[in-house]
């Protein structure tokens, strides 16, 4: 959960996030480089007289600043492009969560089994125990297997919200009349909170995403009490 005072990215929870804070410190990388560049270059013609005005041809030079932007943009390309075919290539999933998102609570639904389903909704300030995030905490907390592949199917009831977790690194929107799909895999256990990413009407803020990744075995006994 991020602090008031954090600076950087969430920690990652699932190897597609650790891939794009990778890819965001490489990118920032790159970014300082051309700044830094940019401002020698700048400092030593204001404080130098090595340049020359004369309207003479600079074939060299023309050459140079377009190929160096060409490299730049090849460094950020090449990796993005092997980090978006990673999100795409992704394991068979082990379960598979249906979710629908209401004005203004989310509803789950575990399909592998069979008459698990319930609400979420946000906890009120009055019934939060000690500890707990104040409009992050739920009443009923959607639960995965740790280290498993899970598939989550997203869609909306009424109008358009968005299932966002920022420690997982997913967002998709959901859509009435529409399944979207995400999969992910959790690799330590704990509590991540998120919440709807898209406006939709006078509670938006009030619609938060709670998720516990947990080993398997406490997973199927959380299903197991579900089920009775």
């Amino acid at each position: 959960m991020s602090e008031p005072s954090q600076i950087s990215l969430n920690n990652a929870l699932s190897p597609m996030m650790e891939e794009f804070l990778y890819f965001n410190d490489y990118a920032m990388t790159m970014l300082l480089m051309i700044w830094l560049s940019v401002m020698a270059t700048l400092l030593a013609i204001s404080t130098t007289k090595l340049y020359d005005v004369s309207p003479n041809d600079a074939n060299h030079l023309e050459f140079m600043w377009t190929l160096l932007p060409i490299m730049v943009l090849m460094f950020i390309a090449l990796p993005s492009m092997r980090t978006l075919y990673l999100l795409e290539d992704q394991n068979p999933p082990h379960l598979t969560i249906k979710t629908l998102g209401h004005q203004w609570y989310w509803s789950y639904e575990y399909s592998d089994y069979e008459n698990v389903s319930f609400d979420s909704y946000m906890t009120k300030e009055q019934d939060l125990t000690n500890g707990a995030p104040r409009l992050l905490e739920v009443d009923n907390r959607m639960a995965v297997p740790m280290k498993s592949t899970v598939r989550l199917l997203v869609s909306a009831e009424d109008v358009l919200h968005s299932w966002t977790l920022p420690t997982l690194g997913i967002k998709t929107d959901a859509v009435p009349g529409r399944l979207n799909q995400l999969i992910f895999t959790t690799m330590r256990p704990g509590v991540f909170y998120g919440q709807c990413s898209e406006i939709c009407g006078t509670n938006h803020s009030f619609m938060p995403i709670t998720t516990e990744s947990m080993p398997m075995k406490q997973f199927e006994n959380w299903i197991t009490t579900l089920l009775n």
